[in-house]
């Protein structure tokens, strides 16, 4: 009798062991849980119609860059030299989707060609985030950086770059 009573006492002092309350061996208990579920419009992204990055003239000189900011203003880096009277543009953008929504942007380097002859540029968005406004609507535009080396042909080169738009 003394070992049972040793054995209850070691037993009641173990730590983490659970003692079911006298007749609730076998008793079952059920809870429901919720759930919920948010539906999202759709997140598009536009290209705007008639607009274009567009890295103006310029003579190639000795190399260099064409910059245009994404407010559409250009400058040149190295011997580059841009053609007086030439214009920039930015590129611009809308996006649609729900209301009051927070979306990032990303972009991807591009390239533009002639005859076979390809330059690479960077783009550059006015923000990496934007929001939707009230009415589920935003834009944004893009700059970017053209890389132009020394010699190149001359020529309208033309090409493209992808855009990507995702909800927070």
């Amino acid at each position: 009798m003394a070992r049972s009573w040793m054995a209850a006492g070691l037993l009641a002092a173990w730590p983490g062991l659970a003692w079911a309350a006298p007749g609730t061996i076998g008793a079952t208990a059920t809870a429901t849980g919720s759930a919920t579920a948010t539906i999202l419009a759709p997140i598009v992204v536009t290209h705007t119609p008639g607009a274009a990055l567009k890295f103006g003239k310029f003579t190639a000189g000795t190399g260099g860059a064409v910059v245009v900011s994404p407010a559409g203003s250009a400058s040149v880096t190295g011997g580059v030299a841009l053609v007086l009277g030439s214009s920039s543009a930015a590129d611009g953008f809308l996006v649609e989707g729900d209301p009051n929504r927070g979306f990032a942007i990303l972009t991807a380097a591009g390239t533009v060609s002639f005859a076979g002859t390809s330059l690479a540029f960077t783009t550059l968005p006015s923000a990496a985030t934007g929001s939707l406004n009230a009415l589920g609507a935003a834009g944004f535009t893009i700059g970017g950086t053209l890389s132009v080396p020394a010699g190149v042909a001359p020529g309208s080169y033309t090409g493209s770059y992808s855009v990507t738009v995702n909800y927070n």
